[in-house]
């Protein structure tokens, strides 16, 4: 089940990256008190009342040399095309702008919830300075304080009230829903329109999580997909298709949606940081994942090319050793073949059971093999093991100590766990417990 996104918006300097902070409960964003000076990640998940959900700080999309009141414009529409719901923040001690206006009209034209934060009220002497606010048309304003903390609560009820209903999400669970990431021109596009080409059954077109992005259900060999359609900005204009952080947010938004990924690679250029850290994405979420060098036909091969590439892939994408490889091109459709079944095997082992006889005969074979180690003069003794969840698959070790389960020992186990089930395409989770 996907989580709701919040998105933040407002003009510069008005607090947007202190309340993200403190709202996703660590120093993300830079703070600083000049306007503009967001450069850190934007984008982080937080917790209401149990309730866990995304969170944008639209300060932090810088795009490019623009002028200052075309970029709000910009970054709001960007928030309006990502969020559920949106926060416009104003600033209490500067009372309505030109600035908040300019934003104020660019809200007016969505039907997504707004909910308005007045910040920088940061005692209740103060709080007779939000009324002036109600004007801008958006209902009641809630006060707070982004340095002391102060009615955050009260904004995030009222916040948690506008999320969708969840309950209609997420039909259709045996169906396999991948998408396609990957930095721009790498051949997204192409390779959406080469899987669904001549060979296929559209069932339907889905509408996907924002205003403009459309999922594509269809049938191939009798197995039912939905691609996640991520490819195409569907933006009129340069400046959104060379916003790198906005891109980062759309692929975290299918990330979340999606049973398999792909991190498309173009042949051409080669790995660059870039891929690393999309895909890094992909990994921390817990997902399926297939890696899949594009534009294959672009490049002079021989016996020794496609062998010497993927030794790249391992070397720089170590984090991904269980993820399969698949060089095809989506212009010629050459090897395109080898793709579905990738994905079909990964979506199956990310959804794989094993039974706890089973898995506790690996890793009393795997203890055999290579007992556990001595830490400080104490030995980690392992007493069972059992798989407490899939998607990913995830493991608990209940041990006498967890302090002594050393990373390289938990590789160890993935490794043999890996070997006696296979799963991979995915990557599974250890964690070990004391034995209550």
């Amino acid at each position: 089940m996907r989580k709701s996104v919040v998105a933040i918006v407002g003009k510069p300097n008005v607090g947007k990256s202190t309340i993200f902070n403190r709202l996703v409960g660590e120093r993300i964003s830079i703070v600083e008190d000049t306007p503009g000076v967001t450069r850190d990640r934007i984008y982080a998940e937080a917790e209401w009342l149990n309730t866990k959900f995304d969170l944008i700080d639209t300060g932090g999309i810088e795009i490019g040399d623009e002028p200052l009141l075309v970029q709000m414009r910009q970054q709001a529409e960007i928030a309006i095309d990502e969020a559920d719901v949106i926060i416009f923040m104003v600033n209490g001690r500067e009372g309505i702008t030109a600035a908040d206006e300019e934003v104020a009209k660019i809200l007016y034209k969505t039907n997504k919830p707004v909910v308005l934060a007045v910040n920088k009220i940061d005692n209740p002497e103060m709080n007779d300075r939000i009324y002036d606010f109600y004007t801008l048309g958006f209902g009641e304003p809630y006060p707070i304080s982004g340095t002391h903390g102060l009615g955050l609560g009260d904004m995030l009820d009222e916040v948690i009230k506008h999320f969708p209903d969840k309950t209609m999400e997420d039909a259709d669970d045996d169906m396999i829903r991948f998408s396609l990431i990957g930095r721009p021109n790498v051949g997204k596009s192409s390779l959406v329109n080469a899987i669904l080409g001549e060979d296929r059954v559209i069932v339907s077109e889905i509408a996907g999580t924002t205003r403009d992005a459309v999922d594509t259900r269809f049938k191939k060999d009798g197995e039912e997909f939905v691609i996640i359609d991520t490819a195409g900005m569907r933006k009129k204009g340069k400046i959104y298709e060379t916003t790198e952080k906005y891109s980062v947010v759309r692929a975290l938004r299918a990330i979340e949606r999606s049973d398999v990924v792909l991190v498309v690679i173009d042949a051409e250029t080669g790995i660059i940081e870039q891929d690393k850290r999309i895909a890094g994405y992909a990994h921390e979420a817990g997902k399926a994942i297939v890696i899949v060098v594009n534009k294959w036909d672009a490049i002079e091969v021989d016996d020794k090319t496609m062998k010497k590439f993927e030794e790249d892939i391992r070397r720089e994408f170590q984090f991904l050793d269980y993820a399969p490889v698949v060089f095809l091109s989506a212009k010629t459709k050459k090897r395109l073949h080898t793709l579905m079944p990738n994905i079909i095997e990964a979506s199956e082992n990310h959804a794989k059971r094993v039974q706890t006889n089973v898995l506790n005969e690996v890793i009393m074979d795997a203890l055999a093999m290579n007992p556990a180690p001595t830490v400080k003069g104490k030995k980690l003794k392992l007493f069972y093991a059992t798989q407490v969840s899939v998607k990913p698959p995830t493991f608990v070790v209940f041990v006498n100590d967890p302090e002594l389960m050393h990373f390289s020992y938990e590789r160890f186990l993935e490794n043999r766990i890996r070997d006696a089930f296979g799963f991979e395409g995915t990557p599974i989770r250890i964690y070990a417990r004391k034995r209550s």
